[in-house]
């Protein structure tokens, strides 16, 4: 084999026993590591294309200066990497990485081609380093490598699974041993592992720890529990019970609920460029942001065998509002102009003249004509300014023009068994916030501009998500610690196979039954 011996060309031509040659063991040993200088990139061209092609065309005439310059290689290598470090530093520029298999089987097979006997004339290394873009030193490791595995030339890396510097050890039971008041924020946790913050983000990504955001759930006492049972066993159509118990349709009921709803946030975040100038928001105070109740009322949409669309189920959203005439005179109105002012104070005879003004009368003119025989349940929840669910104006108001319209309570401290509540309301309050109102006139606009823009494809998958909770508030006993199970809503409806009413399982509804006595 030809060792890559570097005969510096430089005036300081290094001493006539800086090397000696074994011929009878071809080996190559470098006496002198001081060498200094390095090779002219020209004397390595002439090199290359000198040698190369004069060692294909006349092996058998160098055959014995190609003994004299063989050596071992193992510590050709060494010798290489000595002289050859000035000039690498120096002309390469090319960083360490990691080489596949194949990227190294292709340069052991190069480097095979261009040998003779096995052997490498000088500037072999340097020309194929530069064809793969990779250092001398790596060609090197990867002809050492072919030539330890002589009978079948293996070259692959030798790095494992978990190679390079060693993870940390986090243990998970420790964690657990931590009280979540010390858990609340990444510096925290870290400060109690006794650990750096990059180390546990590394964990939170990884998938050893997870983000949980913890909301505040209503107390529920025994009677509460069983009450939600009650409620949500009385959904199934009786029909179906006991054996192969499904949801009704729910096409008869109408959810009622308020919400305030508020000019702006607190916080907010934008997106901008470098250069932007950040924007400045202001308010008298941040604790009385300018805010308007809305009592809303929906029903489940309606759709045809086709998906299109026959009722939207949106009856509609009226705000607790007052106009008002100005009592004097400023830069943006004259005295006496009519002012929009919110009512603030929401009591029980503000809240039942807007049940039979607004919510009724919509009610009749909006439901579909072909239900009038079915009577139409409005749900509402416990609160105290609500009407009595027997309360007799409202009786004879909703029993007029051939309706029968009754007055129903959900189960206390149950919002999760509303539609509004459960997710009806932060879907129009996040299309409100888009539209940045600057009075309450606009206010207004954007809440009921969101209320129509709310596609009734939404509002029904809202209807299936109440009776996936239902059923999850039964495998739980009525607590209201559960996950609501994703469906993949949108999935099923693009492949036609959403259903319309969820099935329940009948050991499930037999079980809660019993429970109930």
């Amino acid at each position: 084999m030809h060792c890559d011996v570097n005969e510096s060309s430089d005036a300081h031509t290094p001493p006539s026993n800086s090397f000696s040659f074994d011929l009878n063991e071809d080996l190559f040993v470098e006496e002198d590591i001081h060498m200094e200088g390095v090779l002219h990139e020209s004397n390595l061209n002439t090199e290359l294309n000198g040698d190369i092609n004069q060692s294909q065309a006349h092996a058998t005439s160098n055959i014995s200066l190609s003994s004299n310059l063989s050596c071992d290689n193992d510590e050709n290598i060494m010798d290489e990497v000595t002289n050859l470090e000035l000039s690498e530093a120096s002309t390469n520029t090319h960083s360490k990485k990691k080489l596949s298999n194949d990227v190294r089987k292709a340069i052991y097979e190069s480097l095979l081609e261009k040998s003779v006997e096995k052997n490498l004339k000088k500037g072999v290394t340097k020309f194929v380093a530069s064809q793969f873009s990779v250092t001398m030193h790596t060609v090197q490791r990867i002809w050492k490598r072919g030539k330890e595995n002589c009978v079948y030339g293996d070259v692959s890396h030798r790095m494992k699974k978990n190679c390079g510097r060693k993870k940390i050890q986090l243990d998970v039971d420790q964690i657990r041993g931590i009280p979540l008041s010390q858990r609340t924020i990444i510096r925290c946790l870290s400060h109690a592992l006794n650990m750096s913050k990059t180390t546990i983000h590394r964990r939170l990504k990884s998938g050893v720890m997870r983000r949980h955001s913890n909301p505040i759930k209503p107390f529920l006492n025994e009677e509460n529990k069983r009450s939600r049972l009650r409620f949500c066993i009385s959904m199934p159509q009786s029909a179906s019970l006991p054996h192969d118990p499904i949801f009704s349709g729910m096409y008869n009921i109408i959810h009622i609920d308020e919400k305030w709803f508020y000019m702006t946030k607190k916080s907010e975040n934008y997106y901008l460029v470098q250069d932007e100038e950040d924007p400045i928001r202001t308010c008298r105070s941040k604790n009385f942001i300018e805010k308007v109740m809305f009592l809303a009322a929906i029903a489940r949409p309606r759709f045809d065998s086709q998906g299109n669309e026959l009722f939207s189920g949106k009856i509609g959203i009226f705000p607790f509002i007052t106009q008002e005439p100005s009592k004097r005179s400023s830069v943006n109105r004259v005295a006496g102009t009519l002012e929009t002012k919110p009512i603030t104070s929401v009591n029980k005879q503000v809240i039942k003249t807007f049940l039979f003004d607004k919510v009724l009368a919509t009610i009749k003119a909006k439901w579909p004509r072909e239900d009038l025989s079915h009577p139409i349940f409005s749900q509402q929840d416990n609160a105290r300014t609500h009407i009595d669910c027997n309360d007799d104006d409202f009786r004879r108001v909703a029993s007029q023009d051939g309706f029968d319209i009754r007055m129903t309570c959900q189960p206390p401290n149950s919002p999760d068994l509303n539609i509004l509540d459960l997710g009806f309301f932060n879907a129009i309050q996040s299309l409100q916030y888009k539209e940045s109102p600057k009075s309450i006139d606009d206010l207004l606009k954007a809440v009921e501009k969101s209320f129509e823009e709310l596609s009734a494809v939404k509002s029904n998958h809202i209807f299936l998500s109440l009776q996936s909770c239902m059923i999850e508030i039964m495998k739980a006993r009525s607590f209201n610690k559960y996950k609501i199970p994703h469906m993949q809503k949108e999935m099923l409806e693009r492949q036609g196979e959403l259903p319309i009413q969820l099935k329940c399982d009948p050991k499930l509804v037999q079980d809660v039954l019993n429970y109930l006595g």
